[in-house]
C-alpha cells in the first residue's frame, strides 16, 4: 500500500514539490551560509518524493543552541510560509476520507518544514 500511495503522490504534485525543494536547495548552496539551509531543503524533498513510510524524529545527537538558532533563523527566512503551505493543502485534503493519508503526508511535512534542524529521516 506504501508504494502505491507514493505513486499516487507522486502523480498528484510530490515530484513537483520535490523538484521546487532541490531548485531551492541548490540555491541556498551558493553561499557558504546558505549551505546547512540547503541541506534542510534536500532532506525535505527527500521526505516530499516518497512520504509513504518516512519517519521524520528527533535525531539522537543533540545539537543544543546551535539547532535552535538555526531553526529561529530558518523560520524567519521563510520556513514559516513553507510550514503554513503544508498546512493549507493538509487541512484540504482531510476534508475527504480519500485524501486524509495524503493531508496526513503534509502535516508531517509542516512539522519538518516549521523545525527541520535536529531532525533525521527513516
Amino acid at each position: 500500500m506504501k508504494t502505491v500511495g507514493n505513486l499516487l503522490w507522486l502523480l498528484c504534485g510530490g515530484i513537483i514539490t520535490a523538484i521546487e525543494y532541490i531548485i531551492s536547495s541548490f540555491l541556498m548552496m551558493v553561499t557558504i551560509i546558505g549551505i546547512p539551509f540547503g541541506l534542510q531543503t534536500i532532506k525535505m524533498a527527500r521526505v516530499a518524493l516518497w512520504p509513504f513510510g518516512c519517519k521524520v524524529t528527533d535525531s539522537g545527537n543533540n545539537g543544543g543552541c546551535l539547532n535552535l538558532l538555526m531553526n529561529v533563523i530558518w523560520i524567519f527566512l521563510g520556513g514559516i510560509w513553507i510550514c503554513l503551505t503544508h498546512l493549507l493543502f493538509g487541512i484540504l485534503l482531510c476534508i475527504t476520507i480519500i485524501g486524509i493519508p495524503f493531508g496526513r503526508q503534509h502535516f508531517k511535512l509542516a512539522a519538518l518544514a516549521l523545525a527541520p534542524f535536529g531532525k533525521s529521516i527513516s
